[in-house]
């Protein structure tokens, strides 16, 4: 394979892993805050993949996708970290309530109490022992692999 392919490839299980990501929240597995951090990397190197397309660039945009992909993979490394209590998260994980100034006392408890809030170190899913954090950290390690080798062989 060329090293074009391998990034285009590389683009492409990014993409993959983000599909997969909205297909557990269309599925009901709402994401915490450090689940949707982890997408951002992602989408990142799928936009780099584009601009290989795009400029047959392949050297220097093969190194930026290893970034966004290595990014990725810290992320999951902390996220599963806080899942198994070896660290603190986040100390917030809830979604916005909007411009708290303009809310009443009432309507501000309401918001809070209808607020749903998705724990960061609680597995929500798990697959042969291991949770989407640990699956994200182990494919984004697999991916920034690819990006490297994409690098390597340049156009």
């Amino acid at each position: 394979m060329t090293g074009k392919q391998i990034c285009y490839l590389a683009g492409a299980g990014s993409a993959f892993l983000l599909i997969a990501a909205l297909g557990f929240q269309a599925a009901g597995y709402a994401p915490c805050e450090l689940c949707i951090l982890q997408r951002w990397p992602h989408v990142a190197a799928v936009v780099v993949a584009a601009l290989v397309w795009l400029t047959g660039r392949v050297r220097a945009l093969a190194v930026l996708g290893m970034i966004a992909a290595g990014a990725a993979m810290g992320f999951a490394l902390y996220h599963v970290g806080v899942e198994m209590t070896w660290w603190a998260g986040p100390a917030h994980c809830s979604g916005g309530v909007g411009d708290l100034t303009r809310l009443s006392t009432a309507e501000l408890m309401t918001r809070l109490q209808s607020a749903p809030v998705v724990r960061c170190d609680e597995i929500a899913w798990s697959f042969l022992g291991l949770s989407m954090a640990a699956w994200n950290a182990l494919l984004s390690a697999g991916l920034a692999g690819l990006w490297a080798i994409g690098a390597r062989r340049g156009a």
